[in-house]
């Protein structure tokens, strides 16, 4: 379930193209505007908003946001107000042009904690942005055997049905828990169950490797193999598995030690705002005993701030 809350009473996507309109004149920006209009509304709302505002205006909502915003809140409001899937395949495209796994972390959120609609949307969005297909650049950018898994990830298209099957959830528990013993992570097997099986019958096997072996599947993985595979397989288990728990530690994560990682924190609240939120901040709540509101309000300043305890359902409507 998502956090953001929608006006009882909501005006026409005009009217709301009119006020950001008058937002934007000037010589400063009504950024409680922005914030009021844009953080209230649903993608397809946000979408409506953005065609309607070309038609009258004759120029892009988004160019005019980048013309007038700047900072962590010109980046956290421009990427919830493009389309979800072209924002998801943008997220990707600078993803792998960064070194390291905590961007490529990025696709495997993408392919494993969306639905398999919204992943076969942003594939479709990567080719029409970048004309090329996302397994071409995930092929050009990242080594083996990292390449192997991610092109694996983001080509499923996983059947949705609530159906599993017990017997091949023991038998495939059995297996990864073998090879994860072993430390043979990147073997065909063990790709093959994670980025072909239905998200059902994964949650199925990961419930049985749990019951056999008195240990989660991720848990089993943190505590046996140190390297950038383990961490990417982890990532993919957890997304599938718990992904209120893999974005509350994204969201941890970002905001503990020194500074702020606000593109993480930015990327996690964004992306998950219609989603399930809710569930997250029960979570995230759960663990670390303060809400994931007073984390951020704690972490963040200004407008960023303001725009991010929006989405999380606490703004003024």
């Amino acid at each position: 379930m998502g956090s953001i809350t929608i006006p009882g009473f909501l005006p026409s996507p005009i009217e709301d193209c009119e006020k950001l309109r008058k937002a934007f004149q000037g010589w400063g920006v009504d950024k409680k505007a922005i914030i009021s209009i844009l953080g209230h509304r649903t993608a397809s709302q946000r979408e409506k908003i953005s065609q309607t505002y070309e038609e009258l205006y004759q120029e892009s909502l988004i160019d005019r946001l980048n013309s007038k915003i700047s900072g962590d809140f010109g980046k956290a409001v421009i990427l919830w107000t493009v389309d979800p899937p072209q924002r998801d395949a943008k997220l990707a495209r600078e993803a792998l042009r960064k070194k390291g796994v905590k961007h490529l972390a990025v696709i495997v959120e993408i392919a494993c904690a969306s639905s398999p609609a919204h992943l076969i949307a942003v594939r479709k969005a990567y080719c029409s942005l970048f004309r090329c297909s996302l397994e071409e650049d995930i092929a050009l950018y990242v080594s083996q055997p990292l390449r192997k898994l991610l092109v694996s990830l983001v080509g499923s298209y996983r059947y949705e049905g609530e159906e599993g099957d017990g017997k091949v959830a023991k038998e495939e528990s059995d297996k990864l828990h073998v090879s994860i013993e072993n430390k043979h992570l990147e073997q065909e097997h063990v790709i093959w169950i994670l980025s072909t099986r239905n998200k059902f019958q994964l949650q199925a096997t990961f419930t049985c490797y749990k019951y056999d072996y008195s240990i989660s599947v991720d848990e089993d993985i943190k505590d046996s193999i140190n390297s950038d595979f383990a961490s990417l397989l982890r990532m993919a288990v957890l997304c599938i598995h718990s992904p209120e728990k893999y974005f509350a530690d994204v969201v941890r994560s970002s905001i503990v030690g020194l500074g702020t990682d606000e593109d993480s924190l930015t990327r996690a609240i964004v992306t998950r705002a219609e989603i399930d939120m809710m569930k997250i901040k029960e979570y995230y709540y759960e663990v670390n005993e303060v809400s994931i509101v007073d984390a951020v309000i704690d972490d963040t300043s200004g407008d960023y701030k303001d725009f991010l305890v929006t989405l999380l359902g606490h703004g003024t409507l």
